[in-house]
């Protein structure tokens, strides 16, 4: 139903879009607003077409204001390398959220498949794989091999 009332909300904005372009003054910030709109269209209609689609984006809002919130504490990451890192982890933590997957236990076997992964299949320990990962049975004999992961969760005592 949602989607049956947007359609011709959509339809009468790109009709307005292109009218205005008419009248627009070739390099105004309009024109090139209303031209940017036109050149979106098709993935800007994606969303009447697909119903997994979700007809807002507030799931990436979400995301995004952490990086908001942690802005002015993240000024002093101390390099640009420092200031990539950053951004790479909030972005795997906002994707482990995203994907329902408990952060630190995602990151602590992470780090303990990382090191001897197949580089041509690193993708499949990203979150949205990471499940499915989990289940295969090389993945499971890594983790359950791996002496730092027993030790952290308590499975393993230190020899001394």
């Amino acid at each position: 139903m949602p989607r049956k009332v947007s359609a011709p909300i959509v339809d009468a904005f790109f009709a307005w879009c292109d009218t205005q372009a008419e009248v627009a003054l070739d390099g105004s910030p309009l024109a090139a607003a209303l031209t940017y709109a036109r050149n979106q269209q098709a993935a800007l209609r994606r969303f009447l077409d697909d119903g997994r689609l979700p007809l807002d984006n507030n799931i990436s809002e979400r995301a995004l204001r952490r990086e908001a919130v942690g802005r002015k504490n993240w000024l002093f990451v101390g390099s640009d390398d420092g200031a990539r890192a950053n951004t790479v982890f909030v972005s795997l933590l906002a994707s482990c959220q995203m994907h329902g997957i408990e952060p630190l236990g995602y990151l602590r076997d992470l780090l303990c498949l990382l090191p001897s992964w197949p580089r041509s299949r690193v993708l499949e320990l990203a979150p949205v794989s990471w499940r499915e990962t989990l289940q295969k049975p090389e993945a499971q004999q890594r983790l359950a091999a791996n002496v730092f992961r027993r030790i952290v969760l308590g499975e393993h005592p230190p020899s001394v």
